[in-house]
């Protein structure tokens, strides 16, 4: 490991590469599909975990047949960027289960949220609501998306 970094072989590569597709795999399948016997398989899958590699395991829902098909980015510039300010921006934004995604930028606004609801209604609650209700915040600029091209999960290993 190197800065932070672990280094991965092509098997160890191979098991993050088959459980990214899918991690509800045992591990006597997921040694097949490597081409390795469960036992070193076993070893490995528990060594990526404790080396923080693999940070969980989680299940993805579809949006759509959750009734949750609209994705708004939202670009969101505050008043002040000086660490406090920052940090209770963020705290805010945590904790709410309509934010996606969240990140800093640079550029022409300190944030982008990804956001997903089930109409523009409940959209403009949470902007209203929510979003415009946070101190601090000078500007939003939101995007619809109008379909989605490419989502993956998945980290190019």
């Amino acid at each position: 490991m190197t800065n932070n970094r672990f280094d991965l072989d092509g098997t160890s590569r191979q098991i993050l590469r088959e459980l990214q597709k899918n991690a509800s795999l045992t591990n006597q399948e997921l040694a097949e599909r490597v081409g390795i016997s469960p036992s070193p398989c076993w070893r490995r899958v528990s060594e990526l975990r404790s080396s923080g590699v693999i940070t969980r395991t989680v299940t993805l829902l579809d949006p759509d047949r959750l009734g949750l098909s609209v994705s708004v980015f939202v670009h969101l510039s505050l008043q002040r960027q000086d660490q406090a300010s920052l940090k209770e921006f963020e705290t805010q934004i945590s904790q709410r289960s309509e934010i996606m995604e969240c990140y800093l930028m640079t550029g022409e606004s300190d944030y982008m949220l990804r956001i997903v609801v089930h109409d523009i209604r409940e959209f403009r609650d949470f902007m209203i609501g929510f979003l415009t209700a946070l101190p601090n915040v000078s500007n939003l600029r939101s995007s619809f998306a109008l379909s989605q091209i490419k989502y993956t999960t998945a980290l190019p290993v």
